[in-house]
C-alpha cells in the first residue's frame, strides 16, 4: 500500500519514526508532518501566512517533508501538491498521550486522520496513553496487522479509526476492545500565575475524570490495559434529533 504518515508532534517524533520504519518493510511510505510540535491545535488550517516545506531524510532512508503548518495542513499539502499520487491510507501518530472522549475534538493527531477521511481516504489516528516510548515498537506491529485488515476490508467513506494503546509496553496489553467515545469530561483547570514583571498569565491543564469511565468506552478500555479501537465519522449531524427539530416553530 501507499501510506502517508503524519502527526502533531513534529516530523522527528519517535512514535512517527518507529511506525515509519516498521511499515516501510512491506509498504511504500511517505512522511509529511509539522516541523515542530502542534499538539491540541484541533482541525486548524493556515490561511493568513504562507506554508514553508523542507525536505528531510529520516531514519530508514525514508524521505519526508517538514511543514510549517498544522497536521491538517500537512494532509492537504500532501494530497494537493507534494505527493505524486493519492495514498491508499493515512496514519497519524504514534502520539505520546491518549486521545479519548472529548479530547478527539482538540487533537491534532485525530484531525489529520479526519482530514484524510474528508477526502475519501482510509485513515487512522494512533495514540499511546502516557507516551511510554518502550511501547512504540509493539504498537507499530499491531498497526501493521490493522493495515492488512483495512487493505482487505476497507473503511466506509467518511469513517476513520482512532486507536489508543494503554500505558507501558503495548506487548503486555490485555486484549483489544472496539469501543465508543467516553462521555466523561476531564477535570479542567486554568491556573493564574504571575511572571517576574508582575504580569498575570494563565496555564491550562486537566486531570482524568475522577468518577471513571462508562463501560465499553475508550477510556474504560485503557483503564483495563486494553487497546481501544473507536470508529469515528466526519458527519457530525445528529440524525436522531432532526425529526424533533423539524417539529419546532421555525417560522422565519
Amino acid at each position: 500500500m501507499q501510506i502517508l504518515l503524519t502527526n502533531d508532534d513534529g516530523i522527528w517524533a519517535q512514535g512517527l519514526q518507529t511506525l515509519g520504519q516498521h511499515l516501510a518493510v512491506r509498504h511504500r511510505i511517505s512522511v509529511i508532518a509539522p516541523d515542530r510540535e502542534r499538539s491540541a491545535v484541533g482541525h486548524a488550517i493556515t490561511l493568513r501566512v504562507p506554508l514553508r516545506v523542507k525536505e528531510e531524510s529520516l531514519a530508514g532512508n525514508i524521505r519526508g517533508y517538514a511543514v510549517s503548518g498544522t497536521p491538517a495542513d500537512c494532509v492537504k499539502l500532501a494530497l494537493k501538491n507534494l505527493l505524486p499520487e493519492r495514498p491508499d491510507l493515512v496514519i497519524s501518530g504514534i502520539n505520546p498521550g491518549a486521545n479519548t472522549g472529548v479530547n478527539v475534538n482538540y487533537s491534532g493527531t485525530v484531525a489529520a486522520a479526519r482530514e484524510a477521511a474528508l477526502a475519501g481516504i482510509a485513515a487512522m489516528a494512533v495514540s499511546m496513553q502516557g507516551g511510554d516510548a518502550r511501547g512504540y515498537a509493539a504498537a507499530a506491529r499491531f498497526i501493521e496487522k490493522l493495515v492488512c485488515q483495512i487493505q482487505l476490508n476497507g473503511l466506509p467513506r467518511g469513517t476513520f479509526l482512532s486507536i489508543n494503546f494503554p500505558k507501558g509496553p503495548a506487548a503486555g496489553a490485555a486484549g483489544v476492545r472496539v469501543s465508543r467515545l467516553a462521555n466523561s469530561l476531564s477535570a479542567e483547570h486554568i491556573d493564574k500565575r504571575m511572571d517576574p514583571y508582575n504580569r498575570p498569565y494563565y496555564w491550562q491543564f486537566y486531570n482524568p475524570p475522577a468518577e471513571g469511565f462508562e463501560p465499553d468506552t475508550d477510556g474504560w478500555a485503557l483503564d483495563r490495559n486494553m487497546v481501544s479501537i473507536t470508529p469515528l465519522q466526519c458527519d457530525a449531524t445528529d440524525y436522531r434529533f432532526m425529526d424533533e427539530l423539524k417539529g419546532w416553530d421555525l417560522t422565519f
